[in-house]
């Protein structure tokens, strides 16, 4: 029976890890929100170095996705380009 969504595993298990990685990644931002990038948890990870942990896992995901065909590299890389372009305009502080 086909799965409703059209994964198929490997799509499925790729876009779960993206997930992820991106929700530690996320945590790990709130961690800095509270306390700092120099704060740390009780195992003595300081919540800088935790975060560039986690944006590695997620673009590590995301190479993933790009190298099974799942997404662009060259699409990604365009519209980042784009978002910097328009982003200033909401920025206060940069």
């Amino acid at each position: 029976m086909e799965n409703f969504n059209k994964l198929t595993p490997a799509e499925h298990e790729r876009l779960t890890v993206l997930f992820e990685e991106m929700a530690e990644a996320i945590h790990a931002v709130g961690k800095i929100l509270r306390h700092g990038y120099e704060g740390s948890s009780d195992d003595g990870v300081v919540n800088r170095g935790n975060l560039e942990r986690e944006l590695g896992d997620v673009r590590c995901a995301m190479i993933m996705l790009c190298e099974a065909g799942d997404v662009s590299k060259e699409k990604i890389h365009d519209l980042a380009r784009l978002k910097r372009e328009r982003i200033g305009k909401y920025l206060h502080h940069q």
